[in-house]
């Protein structure tokens, strides 16, 4: 009875390992890089938000940044509405 149990068994784990290290894993390496960059944004930094603005950091604090688009105007958003860094001041 007990090799059919670990052949029963057996699939689930390595499907349950695969799965982990295919898709958890990876997720969670990604999450961690936004989070570092998020936390590192300085005064300068050119920009783009989860909807698509662009524009520069004028300035920040520990929630919020505020970001001069093209045409001069000024923006607030939560720092976590940062997608990317597309040039570090």
């Amino acid at each position: 009875m007990s090799e059919n149990f670990v052949a029963t068994v057996l699939p689930f784990v390595l499907m349950i390992a695969i799965f982990y290290f295919l898709l958890i894993r990876p997720q969670q390496k990604r999450q961690k890089q936004i989070r570092d960059m998020q936390a590192n944004l300085k005064k300068g930094d050119k920009i783009v938000t989860i909807g698509g603005l662009h524009g520069t950091v004028d300035s920040l604090d520990e929630d919020k940044i505020v970001i001069r688009t093209g045409d001069g105007s000024r923006l607030t958003f939560d720092r976590n509405a940062v997608r990317e860094v597309v040039e570090q001041s």
